[in-house]
């Protein structure tokens, strides 16, 4: 099988091609092309997968794309434990999500063109981590930004799409700019893009892994430098933190769309990458570039936890819930937990996918994101409330769920590895399952409210008739439970948020370890002398703890209201509209490169009329007055001298014209009184 995992991308890069040029012909049938064709990407996936189970060796491939000199570019595919994972991932979660937009694009105008583009946006994400070349890897990541900004701005009649999908494609252009600068670099330095190649080098130490570069008074590695600058991709595109601002507003796209960006492929491929391009963060002088990670990633998870806190649409407390979570797998891959962090990776496509998903079925029957204007829709929405229950319980982390497993994981790596890391995380923790309890406790208990402003429909009656199709009436009355071709997925992911995790229970590896670590084993550490420290049932029992007193403070809070969250909002004071507010980060984001944008842009324009311009008028005054200045001097000197001559001239014509009479003896006569003259002249003298 792996010598046809060259197969797995090309298949939905396949359908979405013919969803492109056929769709609208395709009509209703337009999903079973984009499933068909994931379908045949999961079996050749899968496929591979248990090869690598089974202990085949990786497979590589590559092929030369161009030569300069001693330097090449080359191209081709890896199928080790790390990518056949999570190729079998994304084609599963993928697949389910496929499935689950049946049901919930269902009459949309632009049905085929929404299956079209997240045919393309698997394609890429799989394309991405089937590369064995920073190359290759970049035109898969580039596709993923370009699919990101198609499907956040889906509902493009909103302009609050719009502004999200413009947002979210200059945040990220930020990093991809730095992870393009650090590919460069890594090309100067090795004369290469091939991950093997770079990776060997780097570990090897030699010459060109040594080198170092002037930084002001400070010479830094250029090893280190490299890494920290293709780290920048990771942070835009994962939504770390600073720019992790793009990642709520995405929610502007359809639900399926924030499933897929926040499980399987947008925010994943930043981590995956972290976890591919280990060796060159793991090899730096004394792990710094790691260090950074850790510290980027753990900021980024309590910060977006903290904002998550204050959050009233289902979707945007997702959101953070994810920014803090993938802070969790960068914390987890900074401190060592190479295994930990790609551990957390995949159950959190499975547990988020799935919260993602249910909150959908939540949005398709109440019409509002507003969890303020739900309420008791555990009656109402019975599949709905259990799939997502499974999912809230393995986001935090409690037993046997997934998450407890591989969460548990980074805090034992953080706890023997950076000890201020793990309290930071538990924080973290803590706050995870208090504000998902909220989100619970707000949507499916208590009262049903119903929305006070339903969601307007983002089609315009001229995009249904375009379609042939009758615009649907959105009104609500009684919420009711979503079709089975949408909760038929939210079982299957509810079912993998409990099994996926067992990879992880200690005893199922050789040597008493996970089965999980046994499979994603990094070589370095071993030559390293660095062994992974053995699960510890008090500090599970402590997370665990953790986690569950976070649930009972939000049960308290919200659920039984013991406390009304109205008089928390008084003590709290200040701290409220700052987390409501994403701690004004935005709106400082907005002053600064917004407006500072716009007044920098009028500055130049007023320094380009008035200074620019007017040099340029100035020096055009000037030439006019010379050039008037010199038509004056050439008419009346330059050619008045011309004409002087001339006028004198004949003038002179004119007084010696009677002289020229034409007659001899005229002539003899002027000829003798001449002599006569000088005769006479020559006698005076004498």
């Amino acid at each position: 099988m792996a010598q046809l995992a060259w197969l797995v991308p090309l298949f939905p890069l396949a359908s979405y091609a013919v969803l492109a040029f056929r769709g609208r012909a395709l009509g209703e049938r337009a999903p079973y092309v984009a499933i068909g064709a994931m379908a045949l990407s999961a079996l050749l996936g899968w496929g591979a997968f248990l090869e690598q189970v089974a202990g085949a060796p990786p497979y590589v491939w590559r092929a030369v794309w161009a030569v300069g000199g001693e330097r090449t570019l080359t191209v081709g595919y890896t199928v080790d434990p790390l990518s056949s994972i999570t190729v079998a991932m994304i084609t599963l979660v993928g697949g389910l999500i496929f499935v689950y937009s049946v049901g919930y694009m269902r009459g949309d105008p632009y049905y085929a063109r929404f299956f079209a583009f997240l045919s393309l946006f698997c394609a890429g994400m799989l394309t991405m981590v089937l590369a064995n070349s920073f190359l290759l890897m970049l035109i898969g990541w580039e596709i993923i930004g370009l699919c990101s900004y198609l499907l956040i701005g889906f509902y493009f009649r909103r302009r609050s799409a719009n502004m999200a999908q413009m947002k979210a494609f200059l945040t990220t252009r930020v990093g991809d700019t730095l992870m393009l600068v650090g590919i460069m670099a890594l090309f100067w330095q090795f004369g290469t893009v091939d991950y093997h190649a770079i990776f060997e080098a780097v570990r090897e130490g030699g010459e060109s892994a040594s080198a170092v570069v002037r930084l002001g008074g400070w010479e830094v590695p250029l090893a280190t430098l490299s890494a920290l600058l293709v780290f920048g991709g990771p942070v835009g595109k994962s939504g770390q933190f600073p720019l992790h601002v793009w990642l709520p507003d995405a929610m502007e796209g359809p639900t399926p769309v924030s499933a897929l960006i926040h499980a399987a492929t947008m925010v994943a491929a930043g981590v995956y990458l972290v976890g591919r391009a280990y060796p060159l963060f793991f090899y730096t002088p004394h792990h710094e570039a790691l260090a950074v990670v850790a510290w980027v990633g753990t900021l980024t998870a309590l910060l977006a936890a903290l904002m998550a806190l204050a959050q009233d649409d289902i979707k945007r407390v997702l959101a953070y819930s994810t920014i803090s979570q993938l802070g969790f797998m960068m914390a987890g891959l900074g401190v060592l937990g190479y295994a930990a962090g790609l551990f957390h990776l995949l159950t959190h496509a499975f547990f988020k996918a799935l919260l993602f998903l249910a909150a959908g079925s939540v949005i398709h029957a109440v019409g509002t994101n507003n969890i303020k204007e739900m309420g008791g829709l555990r009656r109402f929405l019975p599949v709905t409330f259990w799939t997502f229950l499974a999912g809230f319980l393995a986001l935090a982390g409690v037993f046997p769920f997934a998450g407890f497993w591989s969460k548990d994981e980074i805090l034992l790596e953080a706890y023997h590895h950076a000890p201020a890391v793990y309290a930071l995380l538990s924080a973290t923790a803590f706050l995870t399952a208090l504000y998902m309890s909220r989100l619970v406790a707000y949507t499916f208990f208590g009262t049903y409210r119903g929305p006070a402003h339903p969601e307007p429909d983002p089609w315009t009656p001229e995009d249904y008739a375009r379609a042939g199709l009758h615009a649907p009436h959105h009104g609500h009355g009684t919420p009711h439970e979503s079709p089975r071709v949408m909760t038929g997925p939210l079982v299957a992911l509810a079912v993998g948020s409990l099994v996926v995790g067992f990879v992880g229970i200690p005893g199922t590896g050789p040597e008493g370890g996970s089965w999980i670590h046994h499979f994603l084993k990094f070589e370095g550490f071993k030559e390293a002398g660095i062994h992974a420290p053995s699960f510890s049932w008090p500090l599970a029992l402590r997370s665990l703890g953790v986690a569950l007193a976070g649930i009972a403070v939000a049960w308290l809070v919200y659920g039984l209201r013991a406390v009304p969250s109205e008089r928390i909002r008084a003590w709290v004071g200040p701290v409220y509209p700052f987390l409501r507010n994403r701690m004004y980060i935005d709106a400082l984001y907005g002053w600064v490169f917004v407006r500072g944008g716009l007044l920098l842009a009028a500055g130049l324009r007023w320094f380009d009329v008035h200074v620019v311009d007017g040099l340029v008028n100035l020096v055009g005054g000037v030439t006019v007055v010379t050039s008037r200045l010199h038509r004056l001097f050439d008419t009346y000197v330059v050619d008045g001298l011309v004409n002087l001559v001339g006028w004198v001239t004949r003038g002179l014509g004119l007084l010696l014209r009677p002289l020229q009479t034409g007659r001899a003896y005229n002539y003899i006569l002027v000829a003798a009184a001449g002599l006569g003259l000088i005769v006479l002249v020559s006698l005076w003298r004498l």
